[in-house]
């Protein structure tokens, strides 16, 4: 499938936002109070992110005005489900930071929320794709469990680089968790990619004319014209270029980052290394994103690529 850059970015940079979310929420629990600047910055700064992947949603709809009728399915779409759950986590987050006092804190009840709302919608996102069932590289329960494991690891490099000048308890002890999501999030991918070199593709030609197993012999595609289906669910992308892809990402990604940070544990967390790491990470997690689309194989391609 072609991947859609408008999506990639809203989602890695989403998912980038609840967890720095996330990330200052835990460290508030496990340290000293945070410093009020430093935490209403970064809590801004989440706030900045998840605004602009919002934006970069609006860049993937054929009318931009008519946005407001995603949410009118909610009872039964994911996608509707996703739309309400932006908007009451970007309201959440921007809460958070008007309302950090002088001792460094947030509202306990608003913490509680706000990271409650960021699984939520990390459910409603990864389930957008993975309810589709016909798509079998997304239908599977790793789907929305790699959307909040890289969210996560993202996320907590990032609140990291900025605690790690003004705060460095919290600074280490969310460097640490940053470690614990990367590694979980490498092992839920390779675990992906391994399924996917065992599936097989959904669909057939009998199928798609409703021939039931009579066979079906395919001489024409039917038009002789480009199509919408050929152009958004084709792809011709070698298996050499995604291979290496998911080899520099796996790497760059999570092997790399995980290397760093359990080396960094012994000492004190430096912001300069930690935003280096955050940065390298954020882009690799950018071509995971776009592998995730790229690898689709849609069953309507058994149809139309069957005859050329």
């Amino acid at each position: 499938m072609r991947p859609a850059w408008s999506v990639i970015w809203f989602t890695t940079l989403l998912g980038c936002a609840q967890g720095i979310v996330v990330a200052l929420a835990l460290a508030g629990l496990g340290a000293p109070a945070l410093d009020p600047a430093v935490l209403r910055d970064t809590l801004a700064l989440a706030f900045g992110l998840g605004a602009v992947a919002l934006g970069c949603s609006f860049a993937h709809l054929g009318q931009p005005l008519r946005a407001w009728r995603a949410a009118a399915m909610w009872r039964t779409s994911w996608l509707s489900r996703e739309v309400m759950a932006v908007s009451a986590f970007l309201a959440l987050t921007l809460a958070g930071a008007l309302s950090v006092d002088r001792t460094g804190a947030w509202p306990g009840w608003l913490q509680a929320l706000s990271v409650l709302e960021a699984l939520l919608l990390w459910l409603c996102t990864g389930k957008v794709y993975a309810a589709i069932a016909f798509i079998r590289e997304w239908a599977t329960p790793l789907t929305p469990l790699n959307f909040a494991l890289m969210g996560l690891a993202s996320g907590h490099l990032v609140a990291a680089t900025a605690l790690a000048a003004a705060h460095a308890p919290a600074a280490a002890l969310v460097a640490r968790l940053a470690l614990l999501w990367t590694a979980l999030a490498w092992a839920c991918r390779a675990g992906a990619l391994a399924r996917l070199k065992r599936l097989r593709r959904a669909g057939s030609t009998q199928g798609a004319v409703g021939a039931g197993s009579r066979p079906v012999r395919q001489v024409s595609r039917g038009f002789t014209a480009g199509s919408f289906n050929l152009e958004e669910f084709g792809l011709n992308a070698s298996a050499l270029l995604l291979g290496r892809l998911r080899s520099l990402y796996m790497t760059l990604g999570f092997a790399l980052p995980s290397v760093v940070l359990a080396a960094l544990l012994a000492a004190p967390p430096r912001a300069a290394w930690l935003g280096l790491l955050a940065l390298l990470q954020f882009a690799a997690l950018l071509g995971e994103r776009w592998d995730f689309f790229a690898q689709v194989d849609h069953p309507q391609n058994h149809y139309y690529a069957a005859a050329h």
